[in-house]
């Protein structure tokens, strides 16, 4: 393995891996790692870079930014994966003044194209997949396997680099599946917490950085109603706890929950519960 000292990229030293047999000797043709690199350190930022291959780096310390072409800005922090690949310029690297701790492999194959098209995460986007120390020992294990000079060793390492990015994938869909289930819990205790209150459609979409379709399509989607019927269901639901716990004349509850019209707010109630108001506090 190769390791020097370029200050043009890290004051550390760094290690770089290429593939030293020739591919028709390696028995796993279709995903072949051509180099890989570990960078601690890192303080050269890359703008406006292109390339020929696909890569991905991965951070194991340190901050930064990534953007493809002229797309967002992204985040990059210890236990992000960005990929580069062709056709596309490249703006990433560390913070101003900072420096980071970076693995990257490039690599090739009609492996890629299964992974665009099956189960491949997405490839312009920062993915948050975690920091381990076993995951930090895998990619120092293909730093290996790559300067051997071995062929075995080199399919070994890329079949390990696969199961490495599966896992990644495993763990990035969890953390997005998390994080919409948290969203979608903060939305429902706040339409809870405004049940006296008229619904703004707007404004509740706005709180929580949505458009108000996107809102829509998430009420739907969790709860089996529109937005406006669920709204009127947990309404009722309130209605009903008032009418056995409070002495609350029928107006007085039906204001309270914003129907300014009671016989509207009682045809409601008949609708969703199947007995109109009165008939429910008396017979509960």
């Amino acid at each position: 393995m190769v390791k020097f000292m370029d200050y043009m990229i890290s004051p550390q030293p760094i290690s770089i891996a290429d593939l030293k047999v020739d591919k028709s000797k390696l028995s796993v043709k279709s995903l072949i790692i051509t180099e890989m690199g570990h960078l601690p350190g890192r303080t050269l930022r890359r703008k406006q870079v292109t390339f020929d291959s696909w890569a991905f780096g991965y951070i194991a310390g340190g901050r930064g930014t990534y953007q493809v072409d002229g797309g967002i800005v992204q985040p990059v922090e210890k236990g992000s994966l960005f990929f580069v690949f062709p056709h596309a310029y490249f703006h990433y690297g560390p913070e101003e003044g900072g420096n980071w701790d970076e693995y990257y492999i490039r690599f090739e194959g009609s492996r890629v194209q299964e992974w665009l098209e099956d189960w491949l995460f997405q490839t312009e986007t920062v993915q948050h997949v975690g920091w381990d120390e076993a995951t930090i020992g895998k990619l120092e294990l293909i730093l290996m396997l790559m300067d051997s000079g071995v062929p075995s060793n080199a399919d070994r390492a890329s079949l390990l680099l696969e199961s490495i990015l599966f896992e990644w994938i495993l763990q990035s869909r969890r953390s997005r599946q998390s994080e919409g289930k948290q969203r979608v819990t903060q939305l429902m205790l706040d339409i809870s917490d405004t049940l006296f209150q008229p619904l703004d459609a707007a404004k509740l979409a706005a709180r929580h950085h949505l458009s108000v379709p996107s809102l829509r399509r998430i009420i739907s989607q969790y709860t089996g109603f529109p937005l406006n019927e669920y709204i009127h269901r947990l309404k009722i639901a309130e209605a009903k706890k008032l009418l056995v716990h409070t002495e609350l004349q029928m107006k007085d509850i039906s204001n309270a929950l914003c129907y300014k019209d009671v016989f509207y707010f009682s045809r409601l109630f008949k609708k969703y519960v199947g007995v109109a108001p009165n008939v429910y506090r008396r017979n509960t």
